[in-house]
């Protein structure tokens, strides 16, 4: 026998291609052979950015006596959750139900036919030494009784997935009492929601960002405004590239779990960029375009395409690229600007971090201050930045995800329209072109590529829905159909693939591998559910084009969602924005113009609540139906603000445009109050 994860594209099954553990990449043939050998199956799931995921490979999966027993009684399977989200989702709700709890690494037993008997995380060494052990002699044993464990689990795990449960149409009071569970476990210290380990609700922010402009709830917008600014200012968020860590070890958003996503980016990118829109914060304009910058800058592949993530180690150690103590700070910058650099970003002789070193953190507000002050600080952070350039590096996983993809092109977008950043609305418009050559494939989406080339997985729900959201938000700042077709394309797979009846949506198409169970989670956690994408990118699609049948499947997706929405907003963030949108319309704006650089256009963008479409270019575009029978008036650009193709009188000015928009808003406020 020997190692398989040498040919894989994966980037973390590349990271155990050396180990003495005589790895199979998930397949039939691996559990064929478990089948022909008569022993148990080890399922080890995980992602190449993931600490202690590299803690159980080094200390238990480079040992050579743990590698000999595995290799012995055992068929092991490698599996990067983030190229198989499908079997990651059936497993992980196999080892919540059977600890409670779950995470990664994962680490799973279970029969040659794939049934989970025995479940749980990251092992230290010698409690998973006997734990083989234990798994060993049960299979010897007491394999009746195994088998019967591993079907009961299966059996619970089924019962946990799509069956039909209740549904609620999404109204004003619905969303009303989502914002108020949210506004109750609000941290008003710190920001954000519950305790350590503390992770960015970008998702929710969304939502309240979008509550509160239809609502004009204040308590809404300070909950985000407080969430941006301590986050923004915390050691979450690298204060001199740019870009998010995952998540807070503390609540307070001092120490990060280092490795940086690219969904967190996306989502936080969107979440910045809306905030500014509505309130003008010059801070959070700044932590947008850094956002944007670190999302081309840092992740971009030369084949095209964002990469998924920086790892949370560099050579094994946690924070060795950015945490510092003040006799560095010294080093680099003398000491003057040392111990004033010390004092802003409190870097304290006993350290925030390990071994007395600190996580560089904003002490103070610095985005209106003094010119002179200003400029010190942005010298100061180039000079720490090219001395942290000479550090180790953070490793990269440079798989291209559709998905998460989708989600920076949805962001990039709006940053680039709504700030008049080139590089943003010109690098969404190059993605899409990537997602759209290379992952779409006979029609069908791809999850991942790599190096150029599409991988084998097939593209799950939030694939689609993250991609057609995507390519809809392209549509919108270039008026191309093109794009509008392509998300048409991938909106009729998902509803003639994965549609469940009833409103609901598996995560599979009923033409994937079959596994233990069909999957169908619809719940937001580190990104969008596939039915929450889903139903972002059917309001969207039905806006611009008019067409009900896509409206409808978004409500009756939405109603599947109305409970967990109303009863666990936490884990809907995604689900209760889109429900906004389709609550207030969402509003449709069309600018017929022939100059895509006028003010107006730019105006429309700005105004245009959240949720809105928006689309500019000639009237009478060929396949744009948004524009279709709108006349310029008099010659001039004219715009039209419309719900359900009924629109307004149109305008001609950027003040009548905002006008008419608050009007709209306005009638929203009343409303959504019940008056």
């Amino acid at each position: 026998m020997a190692n398989r994860l040498a040919g894989a594209m994966s980037p973390y099954l590349l990271q155990h291609r050396d180990n003495p553990v005589d790895w199979w990449q998930w397949s039939a043939e691996a559990f064929a052979e478990a089948r022909r050998r008569d022993v148990p199956v080890l399922i080890s799931v995980g992602y190449a950015a993931c600490h202690w995921c590299h803690v159980m490979a080094h200390e238990t999966f480079e040992d050579e006596a743990i590698a000999r027993r595995l290799n012995e009684g055992f068929v092991s399977i490698k599996v990067d959750r983030e190229e198989r989200p499908d079997v990651d989702a059936v497993y992980m709700t196999a080892t919540q139900a059977m600890t409670g709890q779950g995470g990664w690494p994962m680490t799973v037993f279970a029969t040659p036919d794939g049934e989970p008997f025995f479940c749980g995380t990251y092992f230290p060494k010698q409690t998973f030494d006997r734990l083989l052990t234990s798994v060993t002699d049960a299979w010897r044993d007491q394999r009746d009784g195994v088998i019967q464990q591993g079907a009961a689990v299966v059996q619970a795990v089924g019962g946990a997935q799509l069956a039909g449960g209740p549904t609620a149409p999404i109204s004003a009071d619905l969303l009303a009492a989502a914002a108020s569970g949210l506004a109750k476990e609000h941290d008003d210290r710190s920001g954000g929601f519950g305790s350590a380990p503390k992770f960015p609700p970008h998702m929710n922010l969304l939502f309240l960002l979008r509550h509160h402009e239809r609502t004009g709830s204040a308590e809404a917008l300070e909950i985000v405004r407080h969430a941006c600014e301590q986050m923004g200012r915390g050691g979450i968020y690298d204060q001199l590239a740019g870009g998010f860590a995952r998540y807070s070890v503390d609540a307070t958003w001092t120490v990060p779990h280092f490795e940086k996503m690219l969904y967190d980016n996306a989502l936080l990118l969107r979440a910045y960029t809306q905030l500014w829109r509505l309130t003008g914060d010059v801070f959070a304009r700044r932590i947008a375009d850094e956002t944007a910058a670190f999302l081309l800058r840092d992740l971009g592949t030369p084949t095209g395409g964002l990469a998924s993530a920086l790892d949370a180690d560099t050579d094994g150690v946690e924070g060795l690229t950015y945490a510092w103590t003040p006799a560095q700070l010294d080093e680099v910058l003398g000491a003057e600007d040392g111990k004033w650099a010390a004092d802003l970003f409190r870097v304290t002789p006993s350290g925030t971090f390990e071994h007395g070193q600190s996580v560089l953190v904003l002490a103070r507000d610095i985005d209106e201050a003094d010119p002179a002050l200003v400029e010190r600080w942005r010298d100061v952070r180039q000079r720490l930045l090219a001395a942290r350039a000479a550090r180790p590096q953070p490793a990269r996983d440079d798989k291209v995800v559709a998905s998460w993809n989708g989600l920076a092109i949805t962001a990039l977008a709006e940053h680039g329209v709504l700030t008049g950043a080139d590089a943003s609305r010109e690098a969404a418009i190059t993605l899409a072109g990537v997602l759209a050559d290379r992952h779409l494939v006979d029609g069908r989406l791809r999850r991942v590529s790599r190096d150029g080339v599409a991988g084998e997985p097939a593209g799950v729900l939030d694939d689609y829905g993250c991609v057609a959201e995507a390519f809809l938000a392209v549509h919108q700042v270039t008026a191309e159909p093109h794009w509008l077709d392509l998300a048409r394309r991938l909106l009729d797979v998902a509803l003639a693939r994965f549609g469940a009846g009833g409103g609901g949506f598996y995560d599979t198409a009923d033409d994937a591998e079959k596994l233990l169970t069909r999957p169908a989670d619809p719940t937001d956690n580190a990104t969008p559910s596939g039915v929450s994408a889903i139903c972002a990118a059917l309001v969207s699609y039905a806006a611009l084009t008019g067409e009900t049948s896509y409206r409808e499947a978004a409500d009756a997706a939405l109603a599947t969602l109305g409970p967990l929405i109303e009863g666990h907003p936490r884990f809907a963030g995604y689900a209760a924005m889109v429900a906004e949108a389709a609550l207030t319309g969402p509003y449709e704006v069309a600018v017929a113009t022939t100059d895509p650089a006028d003010p107006l256009v730019e105006a429309a963008f700005r105004h245009a609540p959240g949720g809105s479409v928006v689309v500019a270019g000639e009237p009478d575009r060929p396949g744009v139906a948004l524009l279709a029978d709108r006349p310029l008036i008099n010659g001039a650009p004219t715009a039209y603000v419309c719900r359900g193709f009924v629109c307004d009188r149109p305008v001609t000015t950027e003040a009548d445009l905002a006008a008419r928009v608050a009007s709209a808003l306005d009638r929203e406020v009343i409303r959504g109050r019940g008056l």
